[in-house]
């Protein structure tokens, strides 16, 4: 299998709906190719999180420090007249 092709299948395959010979052609190829495994692994971890749509609250220095962040990026802004990118 190329990594095309398991590109391919990927939603299928994390999805669970493949049949079983395609899905050992998929796991063998995760057995030996490393971009393959990394891919589907963080795509897993990605759906995963989002699945659980779980708000974590910032601990309040983190808060604070991020929002100093912003707070001075916005007032660099207006400092030089508009938007920059």
């Amino acid at each position: 299998m190329k990594c095309s092709e398991f590109l391919q299948e990927l939603t299928n395959y994390l999805d669970g709906v493949l049949d079983a010979r395609t899905k050992a052609e998929l796991e063998d190829h995760l057995a030996w190719c490393h971009n393959c495994y990394v891919v589907c692994d963080t795509t897993k971890k990605t759906i995963e999180i989002y699945r659980d749509s779980h708000l974590y609250p910032l601990p309040e220095d983190l808060r604070t420090r991020l929002r100093s962040a912003i707070m001075a990026k916005c007032s660099k802004r207006k400092k030089l007249g508009g938007e920059s990118t």
